[in-house]
């Protein structure tokens, strides 16, 4: 397995408040998370990184306390998350600064040829499997619920002026569920994580020619052509390929 990742601060933002955890490459447990933070003061940078150590510290402990089937596993992700979101939104009402912080979080626990996958928010994870590229999260926002609804089309939904606004998130309220899923990982598949900093800059037809053209340096190149369209927010990417 080859993994490759870029976190960057984009053109205009001044802090980067996405965080992202990438497993050591000789650790046994194959964990990938990256969350994209909000909120005023410093917020979005504390409420990111403390949801990623919150689940990687709660995955670490539990994972061999639990049956390695696919309902176990998926519930430990669901249940790291909801850790997570307690731990936020904890912290936010302690310090009246960091009342409104909140983040997007993605999990992918990859055994066994599958990747457990846990997603609240607006970051996002793609699966390319042969010549075809399919996003497998639904964004948590307002204009996919118009999407849902047929209020307007999926074209629309990129560019609409409340693209960013969120339904769920971690951290914003006392419970959120996650949206968890399993999908298989075989030889050759690639998995995309990305913070919207990218996908609200570049196309989903541009991440596959970038990604499939020039895997080892498709991140880099990604996160340059964000800030090449303007670089409007924190861009972070990981790119993960299944040898």
């Amino acid at each position: 397995m080859r993994v490759f990742a870029k976190t960057d601060i984009g053109k205009a933002r001044d802090m980067n408040e996405d965080y992202l955890y990438i497993a050591p490459k000789n650790e046994e447990l194959k964990l990938f998370i990256l969350a994209d933070g909000m909120g005023g003061y410093n917020g979005g940078e504390i409420a990111s990184k403390l949801a990623t150590i919150s689940v990687k510290n709660y995955i670490e402990t539990n994972f061999n306390k639990i049956e390695h089937d696919k309902e176990s596993i998926l519930k430990l992700i669901g249940n790291a998350m909801e850790f997570a979101n307690m731990v936020v939104y904890e912290k936010a009402k302690e310090v009246a600064e960091l009342e409104n912080m909140g983040t997007t979080l993605e999990v992918c626990l990859i055994y066994n040829n599958r990747a457990f996958i846990g997603h609240i928010g607006d970051s996002r994870i793609y699966r390319i499997r042969k010549t075809f590229m399919r996003k497998i999260t639904e964004d948590h926002s307002y204009v996919q619920t118009l999407v849902h609804d047929g209020t307007i089309t999926k074209e629309e939904a990129e560019t609409h002026p409340k693209k960013n606004m969120l339904i769920k998130a971690v951290g914003c309220t006392p419970f959120v569920e996650p949206d968890i899923t399993v999908k298989g990982f075989l030889k050759d598949d690639i998995l995309i994580i990305c913070s919207d900093g990218l996908t609200n800059m570049v196309t989903e037809n541009e991440i596959y020619e970038q990604v499939t053209k020039n895997l080892s340096n498709s991140c880099n190149n990604l996160v340059n052509k964000a800030n090449e369209l303007g670089g409007y927010d924190n861009i972070t990417v990981i790119v993960i390929k299944n040898d």
